[in-house]
């Protein structure tokens, strides 16, 4: 009988980062999977899977206004719980360091089923930064039977932790694999304004309010310093971060505020801009991918390697620490150069390859042996 897969997504960058990984046991024939979604994320993770041509086995749409992680939490373990009951999957994999990825493990370890964990292995120095996903992670971490690193730094975190070495596989990070592959072929770009384009994208939790403000005052200082830039500003869907955009950004005219693109089209925007600031985990990775620059608008982050390669800096939510970082981007031919030409330390594009290869070798079936990524 086939091994049954069950793979767990819940928000957009799930969706993103797994869609290679089904694709790949989904080629397979000797492996039976299944793409299960808590819908944590609504509209944004049904455009995701759309863009990759998945659409999921079963949908359990937890998502509801104002939800707190404790509903959300909650109400994935049921879901999930009933799901597996029905289902009696022989591994569930998911990604990250989500809510739906934590509560996966959990009802996983509860009905005591193997768990493989994708984007295994980061860290940051505080349980509570960010929160909560540093939390998730390292929860999944100790439930986790299989570990798929993005880089061999996440595999030294593991190893410290004790994992056995046997058990975690260095895949690089299928982020890569997905903005190639949306990527490699160019669609119809008109940007908004004459001019470089820069991209912002802020939305996570411990930069809601006043940091979110020092980040909008940011741009407003970088526009009226350099004439000749724009920004485009993709929106969360959160009402948070929408108020505190719309207030500190809405009606100037080099900055665009705009819907959440389709990813895609995102990532043709990646390609377009000049550079990007975020406090997102995924654009750390996949900017130097498309040789882009990356300020990171967070205090910490979990991705070292790319600061040790050069592709990012560490800027924070400080105003004045963010506009010195950009100005120097936009002023010094140098300071650029030297970080949009960085190997990309994050993956090469055959990391859902290798996933597929070790959980099919864990259910002894043949597989082509793919050395880890190295970086």
């Amino acid at each position: 009988m086939k091994p049954k897969i069950m793979a767990v997504c819940g928000t957009r960058p799930d969706a993103i980062k797994m869609a290679p990984v089904v694709h790949e046991l989904r080629a397979r024939n000797d492996m039976d999977t299944r793409l299960v979604v808590s819908g944590q994320h609504r509209q944004m993770l049904a455009q995701a899977l759309a863009e990759f041509e998945l659409s999921p086995d079963i949908d359990f749409d937890v998502m509801k206004p104002q939800q707190s992680l404790c509903y959300v939490t909650a109400a994935i373990l049921e879901g999930l719980d009933e799901t597996i009951a029905a289902e009696t999957p022989d591994m569930i994999v998911a990604q990250g360091d989500t809510t739906t990825t934590f509560v996966a493990s959990l009802a996983a370890f509860y009905r005591q089923i193997p768990f493989a964990h994708v984007e295994a292995g980061l860290r940051t120095s505080s349980i509570k930064s960010p929160f909560p996903e540093e939390f998730n992670r390292r929860t999944t971490g100790q439930i986790a039977e299989m570990h798929f690193t993005p880089t061999r730094v996440a595999k030294a975190n593991l190893l410290g932790e004790g994992v056995p070495v046997e058990k975690v596989v260095v895949s690089g990070n299928t982020s890569i694999d997905a903005i190639l592959e949306v990527t490699r072929e160019s669609l119809p770009f008109i940007p908004l304004a004459e001019g470089r384009m820069l991209l912002l994208t802020t939305h996570r939790r411990e930069n809601w309010g006043e940091p979110q403000r020092s980040i909008a005052r940011a741009v407003r200082r970088i526009v009226k310093d350099h004439p000749d830039v724009f920004f485009v500003v993709p929106m969360h869907k959160n009402e948070r971060v929408r108020e505190t955009l719309v207030g500190e950004l809405g009606g100037i005219d080099s900055v665009f505020l705009v819907e959440p693109p389709g990813y895609k089209e995102f990532g043709q925007w990646m390609k377009a801009s000049h550079f990007i600031l975020t406090d997102s985990g995924g654009i750390q990775e996949e900017a130097p991918a498309l040789g882009k620059p990356v300020l990171v608008l967070r205090n910490e982050t979990e991705r070292p390697e790319g600061l040790a390669a050069g592709s990012a800096i560490l800027v924070g939510t400080d105003e004045s620490k963010i506009a010195r970082a950009a100005s120097n981007l936009l002023t010094s031919e140098l300071a650029y150069s030297s970080m949009a030409n960085v190997v990309n330390p994050y993956g090469d594009g055959l990391a859902s390859k290798r996933i597929a290869a070790a959980i099919a070798k864990y259910f002894d079936l043949a597989h082509n042996s793919i050395p880890e990524f190295v970086g």
